[in-house]
């Protein structure tokens, strides 16, 4: 009893933190299940082995094997061939070519591949096709085991609670029906997204800032003089001088040494600034040519939300110079240097070589492009990666050889021939997931052995008991949904799981249906831009407000569930 009421101070503790607070949920996870074994609850060896879990170490294999998936020119090619047709045609396209290369590669990857595409569209707003993309990619990643890491991660719970391991199309019956149904839903509500065009008075695209130096010829002259009102794509919107911030800047504003001069633009425009003498694009009284460009934004898992760009230091932690920030509609006020970071912030960047190399880029940034998809392979090399990345796949699923083992092999013979490189295994290291995924591993199984797993669902069961197996599973489908929006998807299923698998020991039922309410509960992140990363990926870049995500999402949340729900029982039954 006494290990039962210290493990649930522990749980609370643990739901508490991921709810009300801003720590890392890897740190939240690992704190909590060192606390169970500071007070005598799990040994050590006990703790350890649950890191070694066959569907984590799977899932750390394949995310790092990803790494050369995504340098082929498979997504390439999707992106050349989506073409130019109607809204409807556009959508359905892009919708299926999504959701196929995110059911067996990562989806951040084939979103941030397909972002660029997108906004060079020629006929369709971006704003109408980028809420869309991180949508299907969300719905692909249900149709196969290894289509995101929430299933691998669930299946890692089921084998641990001693269900037989999931099959690697166990999810594809139900996720064939949530991408159609979620697809129709996308193509009868996006006409209710917003139109910004790129010609649109609404958008607020980037925010660039350039120094006037000594001796330049704009000093002494006035702004209209000097050109500076007539510039194509780029306005200028303030002009720091010293501690004074001069707003709405009239033609007549004479120009002075040391002025800032703040633009809201297009990024493509930047070159324009340079063709005046003296100006420089700069970052926090740094200046920095610009040859080459890197976007990126700031994720939510970020530790230096809130923070300026001065505060942490940015160009000596990371090598690169801020040159612009975008942040949907608002408008920035003051210098670079003083804009507070918000997660969905994209900002562009004048990296070093050094830039590539650091270990924590993952974690702070969701990447759009020239950072892990900056160099492609052969055409030779991009077509051995497939083959042998779908011949592995295959040997999985018709059991001749564990995915784990083929993985690992695929892994050191693209080492080996260079295809990836040491140092983007150190950067793309799961280390976060491995910490979470563990850590509720060993406390899910803490949950089971103490007894407090029998004790949820005698209570859960008193609770929920009169509505009987299906109304439990409505439940703990919604709850797990309800997790995923507000804290991450992973967190949300390694909360979930235990529950859920209480219920069905306690209805006496098979657990599969309610294990599989956990995984697409886990994937139904629609409805914020903070719930899932690609979704913080096209904030910006579509200039999105946060009810646009509403407009769109919650029908097609509610579309989701309803599949979900109505499907999951007739396949796997009680």
């Amino acid at each position: 009893m006494f290990e039962q009421w210290v493990l649930t101070g522990i749980m609370f503790a643990l739901v508490g933190c991921l709810f009300g607070s801003r720590i890392n949920p890897a740190w939240i996870f690992v704190g909590a299940i060192t606390t169970a074994y500071l007070a005598g609850l799990i040994g050590l060896e006990s703790m350890l082995i649950n890191y070694a879990n066959s569907s984590l170490i799977t899932l750390v294999l394949l995310v790092l094997t990803s790494i050369a998936v995504e340098k082929t020119t498979l997504i390439q090619h999707f992106a050349r061939s989506l073409g130019n047709g109607s809204l409807f045609r556009s959508i359905l396209k892009l919708g299926l070519s999504t959701a196929t290369l995110s059911s067996f590669t990562n989806n951040t990857a084939v979103v941030a591949s397909l972002i660029g595409a997108v906004k060079d569209s020629q006929k369709h707003s971006p704003s109408k096709l980028l809420l869309p993309l991180s949508y299907t990619a969300i719905l692909g990643g249900t149709l196969t085991l290894i289509g995101t890491s929430t299933n691998l991660i669930v299946n890692g719970f089921a084998i641990e609670a001693g269900m037989q391991p999931f099959g690697f199309f166990d999810f594809t019956l139900i996720g064939i029906a949530v991408v159609i149904a979620g697809l129709i839903t996308i193509l009868i509500t996006v006409k209710y997204l917003p139109d910004n065009g790129v010609k649109s008075q609404e958008v607020v695209p980037f925010y660039l800032e350039g120094k006037v130096q000594a001796g330049s010829k704009l000093i002494g002259r006035s702004v209209e003089e000097n050109g500076l009102r007539d510039l194509k794509s780029l306005f200028l919107a303030e002009i720091i001088r010293g501690d004074r911030r001069i707003s709405a800047v009239t033609p007549q504003e004479e120009i002075l040494k040391g002025d800032i001069l703040l633009f809201v633009g297009d990024i493509q425009s930047v070159p324009l600034l340079q063709r005046f003498d003296g100006l420089k694009v700069v970052h926090d009284k740094h200046e920095k040519d610009v040859n080459h460009l890197v976007e990126v934004v700031v994720s939510q898992s970020s530790k230096y939300l809130g923070k300026t760009i001065k505060e942490i230091r940015f160009r000596e932690q990371y090598h690169a110079a801020v040159i612009a920030i975008r942040r949907g509609h608002d408008r920035l006020q003051g210098g670079l240097g003083k804009v507070q970071l918000q997660a969905g912030d994209s900002l562009i960047l004048a990296p070093s070589p050094q830039f590539y190399e650091l270990p924590n880029l993952k974690r702070e940034f969701v990447y759009i492009s020239g950072v892990d998809l900056q160099t492609h392979l052969a055409p030779k090399q991009s077509n051995f990666v497939m083959a042998s990345f779908l011949s592995v796949i295959s040997l999985s699923i018709f059991e001749v050889l564990p995915l784990v083992k083929s993985l690992l092999v695929l892994l050191v013979v693209y080492v080996l021939t260079g295809m990836v490189k040491i140092h983007e295994i150190k950067r793309r290291f799961p280390l976060e997931l491995l910490a979470v995924v563990g850590s509720a591993i060993g406390l899910a199984k803490l949950m089971i052995d103490t007894g407090l797993a029998s004790q949820i669902s005698s209570g859960l069961f008193a609770l929920l008991g009169d509505l009987g197996p299906y109304g439990a599973l409505i439940a703990i489908f919604f709850m797990t949904l309800l997790f995923t929006e507000v804290i991450t998807n992973n967190a949300a299923a390694a909360l979930s799981f235990p529950i859920a698998y209480a219920l069905a020991v306690g209805f006496n039922v098979n657990p599969m249906p309610f294990v599989m309410a956990v995984a697409f509960g886990a994937s139904a992140s629609f409805i914020s831009p903070f719930g899932y990363q690609t979704n913080l990926m096209v904030y910006s870049a579509g200039n999105y407000r946060p009810r646009d995500y509403v407009v769109m999402g919650l029908p097609l949340s509610l579309v989701y569930s309803a599949t979900v729900l109505t499907i999951l029982p007739l396949v796997f039954p009680f």
